[in-house]
C-alpha cells in the first residue's frame, strides 16, 4: 500500500473529529468522508505527528471499583454446561498399568495418577533385587530394549557403561555383552592403578627435590 500523504483539508478533519473518539472509530468516518481506504493505524500515526489526541484516558481512576470485585470465583450464567463432571475423565486419559514405548523405544508404564510413569525395565529389576543403587543404571544385555525379561536385565555402574560404549564392549548377545562388562571392570581396575603409581612416582620425586635441598 502506497504512503497516504494528507492534505491539510483531510488534517483539518482530523482536528475536528479525532478529539474523543477512538482511533478505528476516527479512521472509519474519515474513509467515509473522503472516499479512502487509510488504516487507522496511519490515521493515529498521522494525528499524534500534528499533536492531535483523542483525549480518552483509558486508566482506572484511583476509587474505582471493578465490577467483580467481591466475585471471587465468579462464573457467567451458563458456563457451567462445559464444566467436567464430578468422576469426569478427558477422552485421552490412560488407567494405572497402561503401557507406551517413548520416543527413545523404552517401554514405560502408568504406576500412578494423575501421570507418573516409570520404566518397565527398572521396575522389573528392582522388583527382583530392590532399588537401583546410585551411580549404576539396568542396560539390555542383548541391546533389545523391548526385551525386558529378568534374565536380560544388566546392572552396570555410569563409569561402567562409559567404558563399555568407548571400547565396543555391548553386543546383541547377552553372554558377550556380560563379558564386555567385565573387561570394562578389568580396564577401569588397570586404569586406576595406573593413576595411582603415577601419584606414588610423583610424589617420590617431589620427596627427593625437597631432601636435595636440604
Amino acid at each position: 500500500m502506497r504512503r497516504h500523504l494528507f492534505s491539510p483539508r483531510e488534517i483539518k478533519f482530523l482536528e475536528k473529529n479525532v478529539p474523543g473518539r477512538g482511533f478505528p472509530e476516527a479512521a472509519k468516518l474519515f474513509n467515509k468522508h473522503f472516499g479512502l481506504r487509510v488504516p487507522h493505524s496511519k490515521i493515529r500515526a498521522a494525528a499524534k505527528n500534528r499533536g492531535i489526541t483523542s483525549g480518552r484516558d483509558c486508566r482506572f481512576r484511583p476509587g474505582h471499583i471493578s465490577y467483580n470485585k467481591g466475585k471471587k470465583g465468579y462464573c457467567p450464567p451458563g458456563s457451567e454446561k462445559g464444566w467436567f463432571k464430578p468422576g469426569n475423565r478427558p477422552q485421552t486419559y490412560l488407567p494405572v498399568g497402561t503401557e507406551i514405548i517413548d520416543s527413545y523405544g523404552y517401554v514405560k508404564v502408568k504406576i500412578a495418577d494423575p501421570n507418573k510413569w516409570n520404566f518397565k525395565h527398572r521396575i522389573i529389576w528392582e522388583k527382583a533385587y530392590g532399588k537401583v543403587p546410585r551411580g549404576h543404571i539396568v542396560i539390555f544385555a542383548d541391546g533389545n530394549k523391548l526385551n525386558v525379561r529378568l534374565n536380560n536385565l544388566l546392572l552396570v555402574s555410569r563409569s561402567e557403561h562409559a567404558v563399555m560404549n568407548k571400547w565396543g564392549l555391548r553386543s546383541s548377545d547377552r553372554e558377550m555383552t556380560k563379558t564386555g562388562k567385565a573387561i570394562a571392570d578389568i580396564k577401569m581396575l588397570i586404569a586406576g592403578r595406573k593413576r595411582d603409581n603415577c601419584h606414588k612416582r610423583r610424589k617420590s620425586k617431589r620427596m627427593e627435590e625437597v631432601h636435595g635441598k636440604h
